[in-house]
């Protein structure tokens, strides 16, 4: 089963260095945010869907894995991550050194073979990740962490990995141990599907667990009425 949107960056807020004690995205509960602050990204997962459906529709070994990544810029407020901005990032899943080490050395042995192919998952640019960051830094905002894409790849994807582990909203065990180690607060996915004739989308925010054992938190999301922002 293909978690093609699977996503991991090296680097992390600097408030992972902190101590439980006092790290203040403990209290967060909710992700805020514009309600057309996602469009673009929704947009390209989207594009990417369409893509992995037409290479399924054409047959032969050539698959186009859909995937899509955002990196997510905003601010701490009260007990809310509010998400100002996405900016894209490159994969370098298949090409970067530090990723094909840890597929083979750590993900592939931890979570199955199927993660050989470079296809699957999406590793951050560093150097484009640092980039994003000093430009967050710039307009004032925090990196506060990513989004990516999940597809009902076990509905329509190959007829051999149908009926499979089922993508969600929710994350896999791979994306919980890919939270953990990047270690930011916010991780969000969009889940794709087809239903009623066209593609659509829903979203789920996450909070990486604290520990090897805990459970990855789900955050309640809160969009701004549109026009609404700023006047409460």
């Amino acid at each position: 089963m293909p978690e093609a949107g699977t996503a991991h960056a090296r680097t992390a807020p600097t408030q992972e260095h902190r101590t439980p004690a006092e790290n203040p995205f403990d209290s967060v509960e909710t992700m805020v945010a514009d309600a057309d602050v996602f469009t673009e990204f929704v947009e390209d997962a989207v594009a990417q869907y369409r893509l992995g459906l037409a290479s399924v529709a054409a047959g032969g070994s050539r698959l186009h894995r859909p995937n899509s990544f955002g990196l997510l810029g905003g601010t701490l407020e009260d007990d809310a991550l509010v998400v100002r901005r996405v900016a894209f990032a490159a994969n370098v899943r298949a090409v970067d050194q530090v990723p094909l080490e840890e597929f083979e050395r750590n993900i592939v042995p931890r979570f199955g073979k199927q993660y050989d192919d470079g296809e699957r998952g999406f590793w951050c640019d560093s150097r484009q990740l640092l980039k994003v960051v000093r430009e967050f830094e710039d307009d004032g905002l925090d990196m506060l962490g990513s989004v990516h894409m999940h597809p009902d790849w076990h509905r329509v994807g190959p007829p051999h990995e149908r009926g499979t582990e089922n993508l969600s909203e929710n994350p896999s065990r791979m994306d919980e141990y890919l939270f953990r180690n990047a270690g930011w607060p916010l991780n969000v996915i969009c889940y794709l599907e087809s239903r009623g004739g066209g593609v659509t989308h829903t979203f789920a925010a996450w909070r990486p667990p604290r520990t090897e054992e805990a459970p990855t938190a789900k955050l309640a999301i809160r969009f701004f009425a549109r026009g609404h922002e700023g006047t409460a």
